[in-house]
């Protein structure tokens, strides 16, 4: 029978490699965003406003697709806004597919603010979880907003008689422009910017994450995850952490992404110095930067969230994650992570992102 999909959120780290993954399988890909990537091979781009049921009725009109893939987010002010939001865009895209009875899979792309917290409380005393991070562990008794994205899931599901798959990815390594949660490119920006200065590559976290055990997801690993659950009855209904497979130090790695780029690496000494704050007067010197190159994308802020790798790097417990389930039911997916960051830096520079 032939797959057929919609990726939520196609333009974004998660989607845009998703949507690889899966014309790579032979799937009939269909890509919805605000404004869709039209330069990937076969997938068939769809141009909507997820918060507009209307919008969204007459861009799904002729498609009904067998799995559907919720990657999209949107930040906001605050996470009650965030909860408006968020569930409200995963519940008009399963409302306006719900007539056509042709779904028999959702799966649905969150992360470690499942365990961590909200934006508003994430990583702060009296909400940290143990570590590593498990499947199995309760919702924290606050308001999230990738609880709310699940419900409208688990409604849904109740529904219209589909299965479904929640997918918790740590740290997203991957290539996208314009994305709000980017530390890949956020730190191949920076480290270009302390070449282009002869500045040092300052450690910009805590010591907790300096000297404890982590992990991150590349891009392609996720979606290799999804596209196992898609495909894997034992799967379904069921909630997955997603990582690379293997841990590092932050004090290992560092050095060596400092060394990709030609700039000397420093390390923590005591003190927190935030990235948003390192680069807050940069936003000139990368257009000057772009011009002198002949970069892509002169607009500092559509390449770096330095707001969210400093939340990332500057938690204050050590992040790992467990991915039990999965292994158990047979997924397999590996990834080195240094490997994820330089294929992301070599990618980022033969797109004429960075220099």
């Amino acid at each position: 029978m032939t797959k057929t999909a919609l990726v939520v959120g196609a333009s974004g780290i998660a989607g845009s490699n998703l949507a690889i993954e899966l014309l790579d399988k032979g799937w009939d890909v269909y890509g919805l965003a605000r404004t869709p990537q039209t330069d990937l091979p076969g997938l068939r781009p769809i141009a909507a406003d997820l918060l507009d049921p209307a919008s969204l009725q007459a861009a799904l009109s002729d498609v009904a697709p067998t799995n559907v893939f919720i990657t999209a987010w949107l930040r906001q002010d605050t996470e009650a806004e965030n909860i408006r939001v968020n569930a409200g865009m995963v519940r008009n895209v399963l409302a306006a597919l719900s007539p056509k009875k042709s779904v028999r899979h959702v799966a649905l792309v969150t992360g470690l603010k499942h365990y961590l917290g909200p934006f508003e409380a994430y990583a702060k005393a009296g909400t940290l979880p143990e570590t590593p991070l498990r499947e199995e562990q309760p919702r924290l008794p606050i308001e999230n907003f990738y609880y709310a994205q699940e419900d409208e899931v688990y409604a849904a599901a109740a529904r219209d008689g589909f299965n479904w798959s929640v997918h918790r990815p740590h740290t997203l390594i991957g290539k996208a422009v314009g994305n709000a949660m980017n530390m890949g490119t956020t730190l191949a920006v920076y480290a270009s910017i302390c070449k282009e200065t002869g500045r040092k590559f300052q450690w910009p976290g805590s010591q907790a994450q300096w000297q404890g055990i982590s992990d991150v997801t590349d891009a392609r690993q996720l979606a290799r995850q999804l596209v196992w659950a898609a495909d894997t009855e034992s799967a379904y209904d069921t909630a997955f952490n997603i990582v690379n497979g293997d841990v590092f130090r932050w004090q290992w790695l560092w050095g060596r992404l400092a060394n990709w780029f030609g700039v000397e690496a420093a390390g923590f000494d005591g003190t927190i110095r935030p990235l948003e704050a390192a680069i807050a007067g940069d936003a000139d010197l990368w257009r000057e930067m772009a011009q002198r190159h002949g970069l892509a994308e002169p607009d500092l802020g559509r390449l770096a969230s330095a707001w969210h790798t400093d939340l990332d790097l500057g938690r204050p417990i050590e992040v790992m994650t467990d991915m039990a389930r999965s292994r158990k039911l047979g997924f397999a997916g590996y990834q080195s992570t240094e490997e994820s960051f330089y294929d992301l830096f070599e990618q980022l520079r033969s797109e004429r992102l960075i220099p």
